[in-house]
C-alpha cells in the first residue's frame, strides 16, 4: 500500500491587527477587539488615560505604551513614523502583533494608518477593528442626529485647504485645541491664537452668535463628557484642552423640492 504525499506546508505571514479601544476604559472594546488583544505576541497601546493603560497591561502582559515615543519640542510627525516602525518591527520575527488606539484607528488617525501602510509594504497582512469613535460618542452624548448630513474634518484641514463645504450641513472639526501645531508639547491646554485663528474663519460663513457646541469624550465611566454650549464668538476663550471637538450645527435648512415630494 502506497503513503500518501505529505501535503506542503503553507506558510502565512504574522498578522498585524490594529483595534480601537473607544472611551471609558474597557467598556467600548468590542469582544472581537479583546481577543486579539489578549491572543497577541506583542501589544502596542496609545490612550490617554493611565486607567486604559493599566487595564490593557492586565489584559496582556506583553503590551507597552507607545506614548515614550512623544518628546516635548520634537515635531509630532517624527513620534508618528517612530511609533509605526516599533509596531510593525516584530512581525518581522515571525510574532503576531496588535496595536490599540484610543477612539476608532481608522477615523482620523495617522499613526494607525501609518502602520498599515509600512506593515503592507513589507508583506504583513493587516485587519483593522472599528472601534467607537470620538464622532459617536459626540453625537450620542449631545443628543442630536445627523440626518442633514455632516462634514468631519480636523480643524487645521479646514483652515489650511479651503474646500467647499455645505452650511446646510453640521461640521465636526476635530484637533481644534491644537489648531496649526506640529511641534508635541506636554499639556492639554488649548492653543488659544489657533482656536482665535479658526473662529474667524468659521465667522466668514456663520454669524457671530450662531451657537457651536464644544465637548470632550469622558476616558472614565463615572465622568461626564464636559458639553459646552456657546455662540461661535466666545470660543476663543472656552474652556477647551488639546482633546476636544467642535460640533458646528447647520446655519440653514435646505428647502424641500415639492415636486419631488409628491
Amino acid at each position: 500500500m502506497e503513503e500518501s504525499a505529505e501535503l506542503p506546508v503553507r506558510w502565512t505571514p504574522p498578522m498585524l491587527t490594529i483595534v480601537g479601544t473607544g472611551y471609558n476604559v474597557s467598556g467600548q472594546i468590542t469582544p472581537e477587539a479583546r481577543e486579539a488583544m489578549e491572543r497577541a505576541d506583542r501589544l502596542f497601546y496609545l490612550v490617554n488615560d493611565p486607567v486604559t493603560a493599566g487595564f490593557l497591561t492586565e489584559l496582556n502582559n506583553r503590551a507597552e505604551s507607545l506614548v515614550p515615543f512623544y518628546r516635548q519640542g520634537e515635531p509630532a510627525r517624527r513620534a508618528f513614523t517612530n511609533m509605526a516602525e516599533r509596531i510593525v518591527a516584530p512581525l518581522g520575527d515571525g510574532l503576531e502583533v496588535a496595536a490599540a488606539f484610543v477612539g476608532n484607528p481608522a477615523v482620523l488617525n495617522p499613526i494607525a494608518h501609518e502602520t498599515r501602510r509600512l506593515a503592507l509594504s513589507r508583506g504583513a497582512p493587516v485587519r483593522m477593528l472599528p472601534g467607537i469613535s470620538i464622532e459617536d460618542c459626540l453625537i450620542a452624548d449631545v443628543g442630536w442626529s445627523p440626518e442633514a448630513g455632516r462634514a468631519l474634518r480636523t480643524a487645521t484641514d479646514f483652515l489650511v485647504r479651503r474646500r467647499l463645504f455645505d452650511s446646510a450641513t453640521a461640521l465636526i472639526l476635530t484637533g481644534v485645541g491644537t489648531v496649526g501645531e506640529t511641534i508635541y508639547r506636554g499639556d492639554r491646554a488649548a492653543n488659544r491664537p489657533g482656536l482665535r485663528l479658526l473662529t474667524d474663519a468659521l465667522q466668514a460663513h456663520y454669524p457671530p452668535d450662531h451657537e457651536v457646541v464644544l465637548y470632550e469624550p469622558s476616558l472614565l465611566p463615572l465622568e461626564g463628557s464636559p458639553i459646552d454650549r456657546l455662540p461661535l464668538r466666545a470660543l476663543p476663550e472656552a474652556e477647551a484642552s488639546v482633546a476636544s471637538i467642535l460640533l458646528v450645527p447647520p446655519r440653514r435648512r435646505d428647502p424641500v423640492d415639492y415636486a419631488t415630494a409628491r
